[in-house]
């Protein structure tokens, strides 16, 4: 394996790591620090949270894993044979599935039904708890995934 690719792939396992920690956070305690204050005030903090995070570098480095992910699993097919390429394969597959498809198919429209409410209503209220409960539970989907990823990819570089 050549350098450039050597050093892109731990880029990516980087990238997959800083992915997992991020996800690491929410899911073991600001979900739950904003669970204990008042719905209200968790709803207000989550709507902020979610509105700071796509003008963040979160946004460009979600996209440009999901492309690394991709990219690389589908590189690595055609290499089967080489050391390795399964790791790669796998980490790819398990990151985009686990992490991009999880985040779009769930905690997205989760975020964008939370951002429709005033905080201060009933349904506001009513909905947060639903909302922690089912939004936390994607998260350590995309969690485990992104660190499964990272962990693979770590993998498929020692064999090289």
């Amino acid at each position: 394996m050549n350098a450039l690719i050597h050093s892109g792939l731990a880029l990516a396992a980087l990238g997959f790591g800083v992915m997992a920690g991020i996800y690491f956070t929410f899911s073991t305690f600001v979900m739950k620090a904003l669970v204990v204050i008042p719905a209200e005030r968790g709803v207000a903090a989550m709507q902020s949270i979610n509105e700071v995070i796509v003008a963040s570098p979160f946004l460009p480095l979600f996209f440009a894993t999901s492309l690394a992910g991709v990219g690389i699993a589908g590189w690595s097919l055609t290499r089967w044979g080489e050391p390795g390429a399964w790791a790669l394969v796998v980490g790819g597959l398990v990151y985009v599935v686990g992490m991009f498809v999880t985040t779009v198919a769930f905690n997205v429209p989760l975020n964008d039904a939370l951002a429709a409410l005033d905080p201060s209503s009933l349904e506001a209220a009513s909905f947060w708890p639903d909302y922690v409960h089912r939004w936390t539970r994607w998260n350590h989907v995309r969690t485990l995934a992104s660190a499964l990823a990272s962990g693979l990819f770590i993998a498929a570089l020692t064999r090289s």
